[in-house]
């Protein structure tokens, strides 16, 4: 079992943490709400021994698969002949649009490196207004090229550090 503490108060030193109080909450089906002995809430996880962890390439890929799943999703609304999606809530209320952060705010996003495209998309609308599929798109894309690059035994490092030198370049 797996225990996630929130962090600790500045100046206290590391201490094992007993649970004071563990209380079960319906809403949370993932692991237990529990308190601390200084009244601090932690999540203690269930089946955690049952997931399997993937490292090195295996996780890059992964993360790069759920991103490009969720670029996909919005490329066929990009550009003036972009379709619109119909989005239909768990409530039964249905939505037709071809905004990118709409879209990607109601879809329901679990993995970490999906939910990270959909605020990639949020920050794009908050700062520019506009652009937000192709943000998203464009991200699918280079992505997908770093995928074939990872293929042909290229370190991840270095394809980080060609695309910072890309953007560089685009810049100036």
């Amino acid at each position: 079992m797996l225990i996630v503490t929130c962090s600790k108060p500045p100046f206290q030193k590391s201490r094992t943490l007993r649970p004071a109080l563990v209380m079960a909450t319906p809403s949370m089906s993932r692991g237990q709400l529990a308190f601390d002995e200084f009244g601090r809430p932690f999540i203690i996880l269930r089946d955690q021994e049952k997931k399997k962890r993937l490292t090195g390439i295996e996780a890059h890929k992964s993360h790069i698969l759920a991103a490009r799943s969720v670029a996909d999703t919005l490329r066929t609304s990009l550009g003036p002949k972009g379709l619109d999606k119909l989005l239909v809530s768990p409530d039964g209320d249905i939505t037709a649009t071809n905004d990118g952060r709409t879209i990607l705010e109601k879809m329901d996003v679990e993995h970490e490196i999906a939910k990270l495209l959909v605020e990639l998309s949020r920050s794009q609308d908050d700062e520019v207004g506009d652009g937000t599929t192709g943000v998203v798109v464009l991200a699918g894309a280079l992505l997908e090229q770093a995928e074939q690059l990872l293929d042909r035994g290229i370190h991840p490092i270095r394809i980080s550090d060609g695309y910072e030198m890309a953007a560089r370049t685009c810049l100036t």
